[in-house]
């Protein structure tokens, strides 16, 4: 990966993709490039299975799959799903560890959640998984702008929201209040986990699904970037971000930040005023693939690629995964 995705990355990356789409070229080498995408970097392919069994594994190696992202067992269940994996010539890359909530203002709920947060990075450790998905916090019920009004202003030096949208902010004071706490709050107690994360070997990958929080590439860069450490980097979800920007410009931005992929599509609903839309299954929906295999390609992401949800059979899952990773 590259060690730093400056300006004149960004550009180059733009480039590249504008050429992977054939822009301003002949219809004869559009096809070409269409038909066979120059990529360098190599992903692998996982699923979700929280607590991973033979008879499962074995169903995923002959669909094809490399993998699996676990939830949180003990240390020695885990050790044992690590060793199922293993004899199948599969990896347990990962553990979901999902919803935390360090901006609780009970201090017996931070306790606990910061504990659940630990026994994830143990249970990493024993699976063999080099990263833990954390959503520190979530905030919502109160004013904020739709997606599609989002223009956020903050200080580069805390990380606070300044400004959210357009015009007049005092509508949304609430929500900056929120959002700056959750911020700081968020920051102190995955601080509290670095050390924790180093003895174990496993990062902690931070996510912003549907929380409200850092809803723009450039601010959750901002945040994910402040903690300054290798052990702390971004578990970016393809399909979760699609009604705030297009996910190519969150790849882009984050660059090698992105430690992790979740793979899901979304389709936006060009009707509704508040920008919204639905889940659907990979490759049925607004997200064009072949684009954001280019933008991983650019910030050079060798990574796993995890889909996450949908109602297909494991063989179709695959199919299709193979299709992205192909840059199709």
């Amino acid at each position: 990966m590259k060690p730093n995705f400056n300006r004149r990355d960004f550009l180059t990356a733009t480039t590249t993709l504008a050429t992977g789409l054939g822009l301003g070229f002949s219809p004869a080498i559009r096809k070409s490039q269409a038909a066979e995408p120059v990529l360098k970097t190599k992903l692998h392919k996982a699923l979700i299975m929280n607590r991973p069994t033979e008879e499962g594994l074995k169903k995923l190696k002959e669909a094809g799959f490399d993998g699996v992202e676990a939830g949180i067992l003990s240390p020695d269940e885990a050790e044992k799903c690590r060793a199922l994996a293993d004899k199948l010539g599969l990896r347990i890359h990962a553990v979901l560890r999902g919803w935390a909530e360090f901006n609780s203002a009970d201090p017996k709920k931070v306790e606990e959640t910061f504990a659940t947060s630990e026994a994830a990075l143990r249970a990493a450790h024993a699976f063999g998984a080099d990263a833990v998905l954390l959503v520190p916090c979530r905030i919502g019920g109160m004013k904020m702008p739709r997606p599609w009004e989002f223009l956020l202003e903050f200080d580069e030096k805390t990380g606070h929201l300044t400004k959210v949208a357009y015009g007049d902010n005092a509508p949304y004071a609430e929500y900056i209040k929120a959002h700056n706490h959750a911020t700081d709050t968020s920051r102190e107690w995955v601080k509290r986990l670095i050390p924790l994360a180093e003895k174990t070997g496993v990062i902690i990958a931070l996510e912003n699904v549907w929380n409200n929080l850092w809803v723009k590439p450039a601010l959750f860069k901002h945040f994910v970037a402040s903690f300054q450490s290798p052990w702390v980097k971004a578990y970016f979800d393809i399909g979760n971000h699609v009604k705030y920007a297009p996910p190519e410009n969150w790849i882009l931005a984050l660059g090698d930040l992105i430690v992790k992929c979740h793979v899901k599509d979304f389709k936006l609903n060009p009707a509704d005023p508040n920008g919204q839309g639905n889940f659907v299954n990979i490759r049925d929906g607004s997200i064009r693939w072949p684009v954001v295999r280019s933008a991983l390609d650019a910030v050079g992401y060798n990574g796993w690629m995890t889909i996450e949800g949908g109602d297909l059979s494991l063989e179709e899952h695959s199919q299709r995964l193979d299709l992205i990773l192909a840059g199709k």
